[in-house]
Order: C-alpha cells, then structure tokens, then sequence
C-alpha cells in the first residue's frame, strides 16, 4: 500500500463481509480466506479519528500561510493503530472518489491519500524517497534531498493529494542528527503540500519526538488520538466485552455457540492484556483452526492451543496463577 497503485487495490477492493442470514454456506476456503482478512471491528478510537480528520480536512482545507492541524495515532503495540488509520484512509478515498470522480475517458483517478511508511533509521532523503515511490515520482541518485523534496511537493498538490498517512513515526529519533533532520523534512512538508497529516506510532509521547524545540513544534500543531489496550471495566461498562462480542459476531463457524467467547472475557483480558490486535489474532487463528480440525467451534481449550504475538504471551505467563510451576 505504499504506492499509489496498490493503495487505490485496497481502497476500492470492498472489504471482508460476515456472513449474513438466509445466505449461501461459503465453502472452507471462501472462509478461511474469510477469517484471514476478516473484519475491521468498530472501535471508539476509530470513530474519534473518523470524526476529527473529517474536521480537520475542513478546518485546514483553506488555510495558507502556516502548516495545517494535524493528527497523532498513538498506543502501546498491537492496539489498532494502523488498522484505524488504513480504515479511516479508506473511507476519505472512496467519499472523494464518489464526491470527485475523473472525468470521462480520462486515465488518471483522484489521488485524495497517500500512506508512507517511516523507514528504520530513515535520512531525510531517504523518507522524501518513499514519498516520491508512492506517486512513481522519478528519482536518480544524483538528485539532492532538496530536489526530490521540491518535485514531491509539486507532484502532491497537482495530484490534488488531501489527507497523508505516515506510519511507524515513533522511528524517528530528533536527538540524532539523521532525525532532526528528517523531523525538519515533514515539517517542511506539511508546509507545502495542502493536505491534513495523520501520524500513527507506537507511544509516541513517551519517545523524543515531542521533546526540544522540534517536539514542542510538533505538540503545538497536532491533536492525539489514543489507540490504548481495552480495560475490562470502565465504570458500568465492559469496554473489552462489548469488543469480543463484535468479534465473536463476524465469526464464519458452523456450530459454534454465540456468547461463548463473551463467557471467557477474564481469560481472553489475561490472553490479550486488552490489546485488539492480540485478541483478533487469537480468535482468527482459533476460528481457522476450527474450520480445518473439523470442529467448527471455538471453545477455551482450543484458544489455549494457539500462540499469539510474543508481547501478549509474556504479559499472560507473567500474570500471578500463569507462570510455570
């Protein structure tokens, strides 16, 4: 998804659907393809960044002489954070491509996104690269930073480009020489291309992005949006079983029992430590589990078969009653 062309594929492929009543069984494999992609579950997070990129698209749409407001996704790992920023990416694509479409016979779809990914260590020539490979911008080695930067900002703003994604900031390290200076890049861009940047990290507060100058630049323009781990409680509500009963409800299983997995919430929180990502992985590789062992259910003795990501394994045996005897 880091070229233009294989961000428009995902944006206009119609995303996994659940299985809807009164229609054909798909076959296994139409359902482990099925619990491979699956869903994207609706999450608080979610619909704050939905509602404040519409905002701030609006608010910084006119908007001339100084950089526009931007967004910072932020969260511990395996919290959502990419998933909501593809999601809301996805969403402002297909309204602009409705809202705006090409001309008759013309070759040249609106490009209204573009999503960048921070490389490791990332000079700022090397990041103004991966900004010229998304829309084919034609780079040589002898082009300074400069020069890519400036053929960037006009092939954006031409392509009428309005919202960028940048994932995996929190790469980004401003107290180096290499950081600040690729920090001083985005700043630059955000100046010159007319477009609302989204920025999306693992606990970016905590790292040096938001310290010195720089950081109280960054913090003095951009609004956070938390993608945090789920608490069991809040209040009268259950945030993380209202999350694993919109899981369980996309669920493609042929005899498995509804409310099942909502009865193991406590066991799914200690799995999990709360985070999205660990919890969808779990129930997805136990439902493709389910579908190939024949089984077609989900019970808490095939969720303690399956490995998950290393982060939540080691949050779960460390918990009091789970380490090894």
């Amino acid at each position: 998804m880091t070229t233009w062309q294989g961000w428009q594929h995902f944006a206009t492929t119609p995303p996994p659907t659940p299985p809807h009543p009164g229609t054909p069984e798909r076959s296994d494999e139409e359902r482990l393809a099925y619990h491979s992609a699956f869903v994207t579950v609706r999450t608080p997070a979610i619909d704050t960044l939905t509602t404040s990129v519409r905002t701030l698209m609006i608010l910084g749409g006119h908007q001339q002489t100084t950089a526009r407001p931007s967004l910072i996704v932020t969260g511990p790992a395996a919290a959502g954070k990419t998933t909501a920023l593809l999601h809301v990416g996805r969403a402002c694509h297909l309204a602009h491509a409705q809202q705006h479409p090409p001309p008759a016979r013309s070759v040249h779809a609106p490009v209204p996104v573009a999503y960048v990914l921070v490389p490791p260590a990332a000079s700022a020539k090397a990041l103004a690269g991966e900004f010229a490979r998304y829309l084919g911008i034609p780079v040589t080695a002898r082009m300074t930073q400069a020069q890519i930067t400036d053929a960037v900002c006009h092939t954006y703003n031409r392509a009428g480009v309005r919202l960028v994604l940048i994932d995996e900031i929190h790469r980004l390290n401003p107290r180096t020489t290499t950081g600040a200076e690729t920090a001083d890049l985005l700043k630059d861009l955000t100046e010159r291309i007319k477009a609302t940047f989204v920025y999306a990290g693992i606990d970016v507060t905590g790292t040096a992005l938001f310290s010195g100058v720089r950081g109280a630049q960054l913090a003095a323009r951009a609004s956070l949006v938390e993608c945090g781990a789920f608490p069991a409680r809040l209040g009268k509500r259950e945030p993380f079983r209202e999350l694993i009963a919109g899981v369980e409800a996309a669920l493609d299983l042929r005899t498995h029992r509804a409310g099942t997995l909502v009865r193991h919430a406590s066991y799914l929180h200690q799995r999990t430590a709360g985070r999205i990502g660990s919890l969808t992985r779990l129930i997805r590789q136990a439902a493709i589990a389910a579908i190939l062992d024949g089984t077609e259910r989900i019970t808490k003795t095939s969720l303690d078969a399956i490995r998950i990501d290393h982060l939540a394994e080691t949050h779960h045996h460390t918990k009091p009653g789970n380490r090894p005897r």
